[in-house]
């Protein structure tokens, strides 16, 4: 079997984390008996700086033919003056637009080794397993009219509009709860219902989708985004599975990463449409970018989700996972979860490190 990926290694350390996830994406192919076929492209300021655009169309010929796409972060400060239309971001909107990939899945899962990591005390993050399912299509970030626009006493006015219908929440509940009947069997879904209307939608769409489309065996309950934020800092063990908003999931996903030690932690997978994106949570860290600092775990924690997802090879993703959490048993750190008694390594070693211990786990 052989797997036609696409590699955009976006801006910042992105090149940096995608190398090393390159190498274990072919490292498990050989062990495991698949081929992998790896296409590489630019998006974001790289793309900005080659062709005066985030995204050309042979990047997205390319990703529309392939199994599926490892992406790297994008942006950063040389870039932030550009106009809205063509910041590098917009790249990864167009790329979720055009593949139809409307549920993003955060897993937030603690390693015990980095339990005292984390800026939380160890008995309020130890155990932490829950799965953010954030819509990616819709919402605020999508929703029209939106822009800035000059009032006639020379003031600005700046508009951005939160639309969701009805068929568009109801897919993004079925993923919640299929996914909750896989893990501990519960959602809580997220929303502002007591002042937004949009979310008073939410609710009740959400709420019917439970009660009418087969899901009796998973416990429902619904948290205001405000209570939401406070009860994943106070007990996040309380959650399995968090549905919510395109919005809303980007905030709360981004707290929820630091429950972990480290946003460079942090993998994701972008669903919905035939060909998958993955790619780690963190940004493009540009103060960090060619000095071998980078922390590559989230990429290569997202190589594990895309053979899971998309490539049908949960062995080989299993064996990633197992090699990072016997790399961090072993003391080892990049400096983002250094702790006092751990080995500082850097990137590149990072990456080698889990590499021997998948060809070991394999033995």
């Amino acid at each position: 079997m052989n797997y036609k990926i696409a590699v955009l290694p976006g801006d910042g350390i992105g090149p940096e984390v995608m190398g090393q996830g390159v190498q274990v994406l072919q490292e498990v192919g050989s062990l495991y008996g698949f081929g992998v076929e790896l296409e590489e492209g630019i998006v974001g300021g790289s793309s900005i700086d080659a062709h005066g655009k985030p995204l050309t169309d042979p990047v997205l010929k390319l990703v529309k033919q392939s199994d599926a796409v490892l992406l790297g972060a994008m942006g950063g400060p040389k870039w932030d003056g550009l106009d809205y239309s063509i910041r590098p971001e917009r790249a990864l909107l167009a790329l979720r637009q055009e593949l139809g990939l409307f549920a993003n899945l955060r897993p937030v899962k603690l390693f015990s080794a980095l339990a005292s990591a984390s800026t939380l005390k160890k008995e309020a993050v130890e155990g932490t397993d829950l799965l953010v399912v954030r819509e990616l299509t819709g919402g605020i970030y999508f929703g029209e009219p939106k822009g800035v626009t000059q009032l006639p006493d020379g003031t600005e006015r700046g508009v951005n509009t939160e639309v969701y219908t009805t068929p568009e929440i109801e897919r993004i509940a079925h993923v919640a709860f299929q996914a909750a009947l896989k893990r501990r069997k519960k959602v809580t879904s997220v929303d502002k219902a007591n002042v937004l209307e949009v979310t008073e939608l939410w609710r009740k769409v959400v709420t019917r989708i439970h009660k009418d489309e087969g899901y009796a065996a998973v416990q429902l309950e619904h948290m205001l985004v405000d209570n939401c934020a406070m009860q994943l800092i106070r007990n996040p063990k309380q959650f399995d599975v968090v549905v919510t908003t395109n919005m809303f999931g980007d905030i709360l996903s981004d707290e929820a990463a630091m429950l972990t030690g480290s946003i460079g932690m942090l993998p994701s997978a972008s669903l919905g449409g035939r060909v998958g994106m993955y790619e780690p949570v963190h940004g493009s860290a540009p103060d960090i970018t060619g000095q071998d600092k980078a922390n590559p775990l989230a990429t290569l924690l997202s190589v594990a989700m895309m053979l899971r997802h998309s490539l049908d090879q949960g062995i080989a993703a299993d064996r990633i996972e197992m090699a990072v959490e016997d790399v961090l048993n072993q003391g080892y750190r990049t400096a983002d979860i250094q702790e006092k008694g751990c080995r500082l390594v850097g990137c590149k070693e990072m990456g080698q490190l889990v590499r021997d211990r998948i060809n070991l786990l394999k033995g």
